[in-house]
């Protein structure tokens, strides 16, 4: 039964330890709860540096629109203006200016011409383009056929003139499933040309300028990539274009600085919801400026091997699960926070070098699990401690196990205390040549009968059973906590004790021809009652001289005697008859000790 039994738990064991790993595979695969995840990477790897002083924008806001009407009526003509201002002087000139405005097509010629010559002239201008997909069939290299969701149907650019004098990029806004915008393309693929985005060529045209070589960060087979935001909504220096063209902010605060011009109004309709700071949305503006700061600081990332990392964090869970069975629960909660913390902390180091994991699955699963063997644990300790009781009932007195219990007196330790008891010790007279002459099974059933009655005469007066030595039975009360009249009980259990072995007497006459009686020693006195032994192994008792006199008393007392001392007899003077045996000489006491023999007893009070 014990092999089974562990068999069984060691299946369990398995079982909990690989059905958590292949859960966490799942729903790491399918990405069960992309949203969650997504806001608490966001949180846990965002890199809110700061933004970069030589980023800065031009803001078409609520002001500009006031003073200049529709955007579309003066767009052009304003956006010239604005560049021949900020060029005007070599020395104040900044670094190079990008407008995230997608001008298609000509409006007006006059004005068309205008942007375009201010634009040319070796000037670092650029302007927005936008990628149109359209999904579409298409064949691999082998000959499979597949649906390309990103195929790119078109671009839409700037008008022709424009396009002469300036460089442009796609801004597209790639937006996550949760509604956020976290990832970015720099390239795309189209009539088999490669497109860089807006950002990246700011990004490549500034490095080149500061002398630096521009750097390629990974992507995913998508040409995606993740970016790390360096500020919030707002954070980026930003001056309204009217007052940039009436001169309130001078042309030289933008010196050698990438300088962004863009919608900074709901009108637009130019604005998203960054994955950080998610309350307020962020203009399409601030966002390429974020792209670009991300290219600049190395603040990108992909998404690492997920085979490698589920192989890595399985393992780590299995482990758990097979360690959290052994151990106690407050171990469990720590190696849990340990396992979580060492997660998440690896999380954000690799986001700084430049890859991502997930983090809401491994997290989520071990806090089921962790909740899983609190209850487990918790029950577990309740159904123990219910088989302990139903086990001390057996020794102890139903009340006392209930109110050891309810006060929660269950810690064992080694130590003790003195206490003042009465301690009982029966034995039973003439079993050995008894034993001798009937079957072992006889022997047995006879010697259970005789330690039912002891043992039910001394839980019916509260008592403790603390041992049986063979045919020999002690008992204390007052122990383990205040016991009423406990020298009294003590008494009265032996009496009881030979009433009731008159009647067992009576009933082995009539089955064996055989009989035997008891004898009774009772004592009152200080001992030192506690547990007594080892840390693996203690017995919860009562030592000391007391104790051995009640001994002494029982190996002297005849069958159906009960022999008690003098400090019991002043006790319970008037509540029960003696009669006096005298002075008696006990093994280990250095004086005689007053004895007496118990003849009656009164009613209880």
């Amino acid at each position: 039964m014990f092999v089974l039994g562990k068999g069984g738990k060691t299946l369990r064991l398995l079982g909990v330890a690989v059905a958590s790993v292949i859960v966490l595979c799942v729903i790491t695969f399918t990405s069960a709860l992309y949203t969650m995840d997504s806001l608490l990477c966001d949180t846990l790897y965002a890199r809110l540096e700061g933004t970069n002083r030589n980023i800065k924008i031009i803001a078409v806001d609520e002001e500009t629109l006031e003073a200049y009407g529709n955007f579309q009526e003066w767009s052009r003509e304003k956006l010239a203006e604005l560049t021949e201002l900020l060029y005007a002087d070599d020395k104040t000139a900044p670094a190079l200016i990008g407008y995230d405005f997608l001008l298609t097509g000509e409006v007006n010629e006059q004005t068309d011409s205008l942007l375009a010559q201010a634009c040319g002239g070796g000037r670092s201008v650029f302007f927005a383009s936008n990628l149109v997909y359209r999904g579409m069939t298409k064949q691999d290299f082998e000959g499979n056929t597949y649906y390309d969701t990103w195929n790119v149907a078109m671009i839409e650019q700037p008008y022709s003139a424009l396009c002469r004098e300036s460089r442009n990029g796609f801004t597209n806004a790639y937006i996550a499933k949760d509604g956020c915008v976290r990832y970015t393309k720099l390239f795309e693929q189209y009539n088999k040309e490669t497109v860089a985005s807006f950002a990246y060529q700011i990004y490549e045209a500034y490095e080149e300028k500061q002398g630096n070589k521009p750097v390629i960060p990974q992507m995913n087979k998508q040409g995606m990539m993740t970016f790390f935001y360096s500020g919030q909504v707002g954070e980026y220096s930003h001056f309204s274009l009217k007052r940039v063209l009436e001169g309130s902010v001078p042309a030289q605060e933008f010196k050698d600085c990438i300088v962004l011009v863009g919608a900074y109004a709901p009108g637009f309709q130019d604005s998203y919801v960054a994955s950080i700071g998610r309350g307020n949305p962020m203009y399409g503006v601030e966002i390429q400026a974020n792209i670009i700061q991300a290219l600049m600081d190395g603040k990108t990332a992909v998404a690492a091997p997920i085979w490698a990392y589920l192989i890595i964090v399985g393992i780590a869970l299995f482990l758990f699960v097979v360690l959290a069975q052994r151990q106690k629960l407050l171990t469990v909660l720590m190696e849990a926070v340990v396992l979580a913390a060492i997660h998440m902390i690896t999380g954000r180091l690799l986001a700084i070098n430049g890859y991502v994991i997930p983090q809401i699955y491994f997290l989520l699963i071990l806090f089921v699990l962790t909740l899983y063997y609190i209850i487990e644990k918790y029950f577990g300790e309740k159904m123990r401690r219910k088989k302990m009781l139903s086990t001390f009932k057996k020794y102890v007195a139903p009340q006392v196990v209930d109110k050891l219990a309810r006060d929660g007196g269950f810690a064992l330790k080694l130590g003790g205390e003195k206490r003042h008891v009465a301690v009982l010790f029966v034995d039973i007279r003439g079993f050995t040549p008894l034993s001798e002459s009937l079957m072992p099974e006889q022997v047995v059933s006879i010697l259970n009968e005789y330690l039912a009655l002891t043992t039910s005469c001394i839980l019916k007066q509260n008592g403790m059973l603390d041992k049986f030595v063979g045919d020999a039975t002690m008992a204390v009360f007052n122990a383990p906590f205040d016991l009423d009249d406990y020298i009294y009980r003590a008494v009265r259990t032996a009496w009881d004790m030979c009433i009731g072995a008159e009647k067992l007497s009576e009933k082995l006459t009539e089955e064996f021809g055989r009989t035997v009686g008891f004898g009774i020693g009772v004592n009152c006195g200080e001992a030192v009652v506690g547990n007594i032994g080892c840390e693996f192994r203690m017995d919860y008792t009562a030592i000391g001289d007391t104790v051995n006199t009640a001994a002494r008393l029982e190996s002297r007392a005849k069958s159906g005697e009960i022999l008690i001392s003098d400090a019991v007899y002043q006790h319970l003077q008037g509540r029960i008859e003696v009669e006096e045996v005298g002075e008696m000489e006990l093994k280990g006491k250095s004086k005689a000790v007053m004895v007496y023999r118990v003849t009656g007893i009164s009613a209880d009070k």
